[in-house]
């Protein structure tokens, strides 16, 4: 394990979280200029300020940039293309928040953002060396657009982000401590996982901000690609354990309503997170649940980083799946936790 991987994490993370913070305090402001209002989509009720992804993505990007930099290592580059993409993909956002994009504009657009950080890619980075490099860059592409749209898809409640990314990226960087995963990949994630905890007291139940599209949609991207590197080295088990419920929720979701003839282009509050807040379960209960899972997906794609055999880590990955499966049917109601007796 690098000692200075491990203190280097630590100063992003804590710089981040304080600079997110202090960026949303001093915005909050002008911010309310910026207001979600209630719809199909919401579970809030009242109009709430959103943008304060402004400020997480400026504190991840500002911190990792700089600690990069200052750490004057030769084998630690500040990966440009995805700072640049982040960039743009966050502006196509705060366009999105402030004055809605068409569909296919905003999809264009996003894709953009993700085949420069895709192709920018040295070509030794591979998956099946057998599939010829542009069908692999292409899937890549597409899946990236999926995941950068599902990740804006799932913040839909209190702390619902703050749930699924502060988990994947304490991974992340404790895997590039142990190295699986580039040092910049690892700075960047300790970076964004200390901006959202800077976040997380303002978007706590009930929420006196929102992240908006210029948040979420630069953080699935940073996610995607901090899950990339993992499966670039060859960790593809623990690549799909890490936002397992994300991928599962947003995808069941999506084809329930396809099979239901609804139209699933149109904003709707049916994930199985939001689901669970209809049938009684509260938003603090919700994300509580959802936190402990997604540790626990954690600590099983760790461990399958430290198993070389493909069926051990299949193993793991079907755990992963019944665990997110029992949680998906506790949020629509068909699983029910036995009342406590009190003595």
């Amino acid at each position: 394990m690098s000692h200075s991987q491990i203190v280097l994490s630590l100063i992003a993370a804590i710089l981040a979280a304080l600079m997110s913070a202090g960026m949303i305090w001093a915005t909050r402001p002008l911010l309310r200029q910026t207001i979600a209002k209630p719809n199909a989509r919401s579970s809030h009720r009242v109009p709430t300020p959103q943008g304060a992804g402004i400020a997480v993505i400026a504190a991840t990007l500002i911190v990792s940039g700089a600690v990069i930099l200052l750490a004057g290592a030769a084998d630690i580059s500040i990966p440009i293309a995805v700072f640049g993409a982040t960039l743009f993909i966050a502006i196509v956002g705060f366009v999105d928040d402030v004055k809605s994009i068409p569909v296919l504009p905003r999809l264009v657009l996003q894709g953009l953002a993700i085949a420069t950080v895709i192709f920018a890619a040295s070509e030794n980075l591979r998956i099946v060396p057998a599939c010829p490099l542009w069908v692999e860059r292409t899937l890549l592409l597409i899946a990236g657009l999926w995941f950068v749209n599902l990740v804006n898809f799932m913040d839909g409640l209190d702390l619902m982000t703050v749930a699924e990314v502060v988990p994947i990226t304490s991974a992340v960087v404790l895997l590039g401590c142990l190295e699986g995963t580039p040092a910049s990949a690892t700075i960047i994630a300790a970076a964004l996982c200390g901006a959202m905890l800077g976040f997380s007291p303002f978007n706590r139940p009930v929420a006196k901000i929102f992240l908006g599209d210029v948040g979420s949609l630069p953080i699935g991207l940073l996610l995607g690609w901090c899950l990339l590197q993992l499966t670039w080295h060859q960790h593809l088990a623990a690549a799909l354990l890490l936002p397992l419920y994300y991928l599962i929720d947003a995808t069941v979701t999506l084809f329930r309503r396809i099979l239901t003839g609804e139209e699933f282009w149109v904003a709707h509050r049916t994930h199985y997170y939001q689901r669970a807040t209809d049938i009684g379960i509260g938003v603090w209960r919700v994300f509580g649940e959802l936190f402990i899972l997604n540790v626990i997906l954690a600590a099983l794609a760790i461990i399958s980083t430290r198993i070389p055999q493909r069926s051990a880590q299949a193993i793991l990955v079907s755990i992963g799946v019944v665990l997110v499966l029992l949680l998906m049917l506790r949020f629509s109601g068909r699983l029910r936790l036995p009342p406590k007796h009190h003595p």
